[in-house]
């Protein structure tokens, strides 16, 4: 109810704007009375430190940054069709937007305050360079003795835990390094003295540390558990806006097999330096154990930095890269080659200057090498009488560490120009820098390249057939007898063979509770397509209401393109038309295949399973925590 102000003096110290505010703008020439929620002028004010989301409601674009103002530390006011629009602050819930991000959909904030680096993939092209070149500005600061104070958290409250519940040096000492230079709070927590050994889960025991700091949270975890930090950062970003602390942020040190972001992104922030910045190509060689090298795993997407990436693959069948892997690397437009050994890939003319190595991890393998540990040792190990056949400038890169006994790299190497990795490692310690920096919101307002993609799912999957009167009703059988009132579920798995419509009727029942419902069920020929089968089950003694819209998604994920058929006094009166959905999330029945992987079942961290579709034909899905593609049949554990 207070008048505008246009005379306020900026304000001592703007506090952080929480995460579960949004900015929208509120006419307010003619208002009868505040709306429930608005804030006077002059209060208004004091929370506003960033830039907030670009925010699209009813056809209306407006996007505020307070640097237009920042030197005042006013909100901007604008006109619009004669109209005065000023802020006001609102929760997102009140206006069914992402609590997250306070956007409809599209696109992630351009700031990174709050966000996780669970994977490479959490970070477009565009920002993957914003953080390649605030980490070349910092490296020029500190050789330069230069002013370092704009890249520094400085923020006392805010807490960094390092969690590695597996052995680490150099990306645990660079991190814990990285963290002192903020002059945040350290903590480097004990896993093998922690309430792990009582078979507390990693969830609850980062939920409580959560409410251990008055300020936000930054985790950089290392398990053994593939997709931790993605479940960590939906489930724990929940329980952070339940109890009322800031978002907390994740950052992936390594999980099993699967990926290593910031490995990668000093990895290819190594590349630039090397190539001068050049983007426009690179042409590397991937060689060592590229099966369980999870550090070669991220190039798939952290390669995307470059215009055109072209990419030799050099392991033995044992040691090659998973298909997964290859497949989106090829979707990512890379051109990809493949060779058995390094000597193999020498005897062509093509040969890469950037090599990047990984260490053996024969021990996971057991029975599987008996006998061929020399062989692949061999195969990707780099020989003195190689020199020769390899380009003069070419620059060796490798993550470290080495194998004492065994190193790919052999230790004559480090005196020679082929040496990288030893920068390479140094660079660990400023890129890790910058990823603080963005996650704990010192970088990112004056990022302006495109953002990362938000997907959102908007397919209708479920499809109302629009019923065509002929006057004439027509008889829905079960077996020898026609249903007069009730459902008939048509066309499950229609083409199939017997066996699979049979399971996926037992699946059916099992899922949508039909046990104890009075009805039929049976395999029969096709009338429509002769020569093949197709499952019906009938529900007499059931209603349309029965099927919810979440029983009907229940039923689309079970037998996609069958039909749910109502029946009144003799006659279809409605039908629905089910298809594949985008995405199968949340029953008891399914299971990623992955035992390594944070929502196996085995592993009891309780995280609900969740499957992005990637394809239709043929019907593939992806685990949204370890990324491992499955068959659509696959994803059932019943």
């Amino acid at each position: 109810q207070a008048p505008l102000r246009w005379d306020l003096p900026p304000p001592a110290r703007l506090s952080p704007l929480p995460h579960n505010l949004v900015f929208f703008c509120q006419e307010i020439m003619k208002p009868p009375h505040p709306p429930k929620g608005t804030w006077a002028w002059d209060s208004l004010i004091t929370p506003l430190a960033r830039p907030p989301c670009l925010l699209d409601r009813d056809s209306l674009f407006i996007q505020l940054y307070l640097s237009a103002v920042g030197s005042l530390g006013w909100c901007p006011v604008y006109m619009f069709s004669g109209m005065v629009l000023a802020c006001r602050v609102a929760e997102c819930t009140d206006l069914g937007l992402d609590s997250t991000t306070g956007r409809e959909g599209a696109t992630m904030p351009a700031h990174f305050e709050g966000r996780s680096l669970s994977v490479v993939n959490d970070l477009s092209p565009d920002e993957q360079f914003y953080l390649y070149d605030a980490t070349r500005r910092l490296k020029e600061a500190v050789r330069s003795k230069a002013d370092v104070t704009p890249f520094k958290i400085q923020d006392p409250d805010k807490a960094v835990y390092l969690i590695f519940m597996e052995d680490s040096t150099r990306t645990k000492e660079s991190f814990r390094n990285a963290a002192m230079f903020h002059g945040c709070k350290v903590n480097v927590f004990d896993a093998a003295t922690s309430s792990f050994n009582k078979k507390e889960s990693i969830t609850d025991t980062v939920k409580m540390l959560c409410g251990y700091s008055t300020d936000q949270s930054i985790f950089i975890v290392r398990s053994k558990l593939e997709g931790t930090c993605t479940w960590l950062d939906k489930v724990v970003g929940e329980y952070c806006k339940t109890v009322g602390v800031p978002r907390a942020s994740f950052i992936n040190a390594g999980d099993g097999r699967h990926e290593h972001p910031t490995q990668e992104f000093l990895d290819e922030f190594s590349f630039l330096e090397q190539k001068q910045w050049d983007r426009s190509e690179i042409h590397l060689v991937l060689t060592g154990d590229l099966y369980h090298g999870r550090t070669v795993h991220s190039k798939t997407d952290g390669l995307r930095v470059f215009n055109k990436v072209r990419v030799d693959l050099v392991a033995p069948t044992e040691l090659e890269m998973p298909a997964e892997y290859v497949e989106r690397m090829v979707a990512n437009g890379f051109i990809v080659r493949k060779f058995g050994s390094i000597d193999e890939y020498l005897k062509q003319d093509d040969v890469a200057s950037i090599w990047y190595y990984t260490r053996l991890q024969l021990e996971r393998m057991g029975d599987k090498i008996l006998g061929r540990e020399d062989f692949l040792r061999r195969a990707v190990t780099f020989r003195k009488d190689m020199f020769s056949k390899v380009p003069k400038d070419a620059k060796f890169y490798h993550p470290l560490p080495r194998h004492q006994k065994y190193p790919v790299l052999p230790m004559f190497l480090d005196e020679t120009t082929f040496n990288a990795y030893d920068p390479q490692s140094v660079n660990g310690y400023y890129t890790r820098i910058i990823e603080l920096s963005m996650c704990g919101g010192a970088l990112g307002e004056d990022f302006k390249g495109v953002p990362k993609q938000v997907e959102t799912v908007t397919e209708e999957f479920v499809e109302r057939v629009e019923m065509q009167s002929t006057g004439a009703k027509k008889e829905m059988r079960t077996g020898i007898k026609p249903v007069a009132n009730g459902l008939v579920i048509d066309h499950i798995c229609r083409g199939d063979d017997i066996v699979k419509v049979w399971k996926t009727i037992a699946k059916m029942m099992k899922i949508l509770q039909l046990a104890d419902v009075v009805g039929t069920a049976g395999v029969f020929e096709s009338t429509s397509a002769k020569g093949t089968v197709k499952g019906i089950v009938s529900l007499p003694s059931l209603t349309e209401s029965f099927f919810t819209k979440t029983m009907l998604k229940k039923l689309s994920a079970i037998s996609p393109e069958c039909t749910l058929n109502v029946i009144e006094d003799n006659k279809v009166v409605t039908k629905y038309r089910l298809h594949m959905p985008p995405r199968i999330y949340d029953f008891e029945e399914i299971d990623c295949t992955n035992s390594s992987c944070i929502s196996h079942s085995k592993n009891h961290e309780h995280a609900m399973k969740d499957f992005v579709r990637r394809s239709i034909d043929p019907p593939t899905f992806s685990c949204a925590y370890c990324e491992k593609p499955h068959n659509f049949d696959d994803i059932w554990s019943i």
